[in-house]
């Protein structure tokens, strides 16, 4: 299933032909990504770098056909500079209580020393589709730039993540495509309601462009359907209850429906003892968490102990496609995060 998967992922990749923006010239896994990306026609690549440094941390590495960008040189790099000013004109600093960037020689100072920013302007100006950064700098400096100049897309408020699961060989019976997405494990930690649906909302698209499964979204609780009560403590179920409810209101074509147990959501048996009448309890093939503790767990469990493949974390919610490497992550991780961005585009 997987390594099927992760063709399948490719090929849609080199046809959707996007130009995709890597931050990290001065790391060698990303270095030689860039070259595979472009040899094997997955991705147009803009690397931000050095020709000389590429060649100093990947002795070797065949760089045609990657379009290298040095701020320093960059005759670009006042244009950006000017987009990062106006969009964070008024801010202010909360550290030094001065705003941000003073005039847009300050944005340019700034944006040649911090690669990632650099990065994220670039796709703000519509000169790539995507971004992905991360191999050797934190999800945090990652996704501020991201936050801060690409912002979310229309309707939605939240940033979020999912990860596509991805079933071993031997199959499940319950998952017959073999293929199912998980959010959010990895960035919000307790979400509101208002959040949950946008995270609900976000991982069914991703489902469909990515994963390529037409989305069935369950609610996940330890309740089902009213059956548990935690008011006296945390008060989840209700609030996964109300996602449901305001998720259906904002995007009622979509099959999604909760709150549900893992098993009711997932085993058509309990489903329908559980949940009669609902068309997706039993045949789910999106997982909502209700937080950070039980997504990162349970994805964690299926990986571990279920032998499934965990492809992401995926950032869903910004107004155009910007993904974190995990700065443990090798060439073909990197590899298979340039192809979910090009078709998040």
């Amino acid at each position: 299933y997987y390594m099927a998967f992760v063709d399948e992922l490719l090929n849609k990749s080199k046809q959707a032909n996007k130009t995709i923006v890597l931050c990290e010239g001065e790391d060698k896994r990303v270095v030689e990504a860039a070259s595979k990306i472009v040899k094997d026609g997955i991705a147009k690549i803009i690397l931000i770098g050095t020709k000389e440094e590429c060649e100093s941390v990947a002795p070797g590495i065949d760089l045609t056909g990657i379009q290298i960008v040095d701020p320093a040189t960059s005759s670009e790099t006042d244009k950006y500079a000017e987009l990062l000013f106006k969009a964070r004109e008024g801010k202010i600093n909360k550290k030094t209580g001065n705003p941000e960037y003073a005039t847009v020689e300050d944005a340019k100072n700034y944006i040649l020393k911090d690669r990632t920013m650099f990065g994220a302007l670039i796709l703000k100006a519509g000169d790539a589709d995507g971004f992905v950064s991360g191999a050797c700098h934190s999800t945090a400096n990652t996704l501020r730039p991201g936050l801060q100049v690409i912002k979310t897309a229309p309707g939605i408020k939240t940033v979020s993540s999912s990860f596509i699961m991805v079933a071993p060989d031997s199959g499940n019976k319950y998952v017959p495509e073999g293929v199912t997405v998980f959010g959010d494990c990895a960035i919000n930690i307790e979400p509101s309601a208002e959040e949950l649906c946008d995270i609900a909302i976000a991982s069914a698209e991703t489902a469909k462009n990515i994963a390529g499964i037409e989305p069935k979204v369950a609610m996940l609780s330890f309740s089902t359907k009213g059956s548990g009560n935690d008011s006296k403590f945390f008060d989840t179920v209700s609030k996964v209850q109300k996602a449901t409810e305001l998720a259906k209101e904002k995007s009622p074509d979509l099959a999604l429906d909760g709150e549900f147990q893992f098993d009711a959501a997932v085993a058509p048996e309990v489903g329908e003892l559980k949940a009669p009448g609902s068309k997706v309890a039993g045949h789910a093939n999106v997982f909502v968490f209700p937080n950070i503790n039980a997504g990162n767990i349970g994805y964690k469990i299926c990986q571990r102990m279920g032998g499934w493949m965990a492809i992401g974390p995926i950032c869903q919610g910004f107004a155009k496609p910007l993904n974190d490497l995990s700065r443990g992550c090798n060439i073909d991780d990197i590899i298979a995060t340039v192809a979910v961005t090009a078709l998040q585009a």
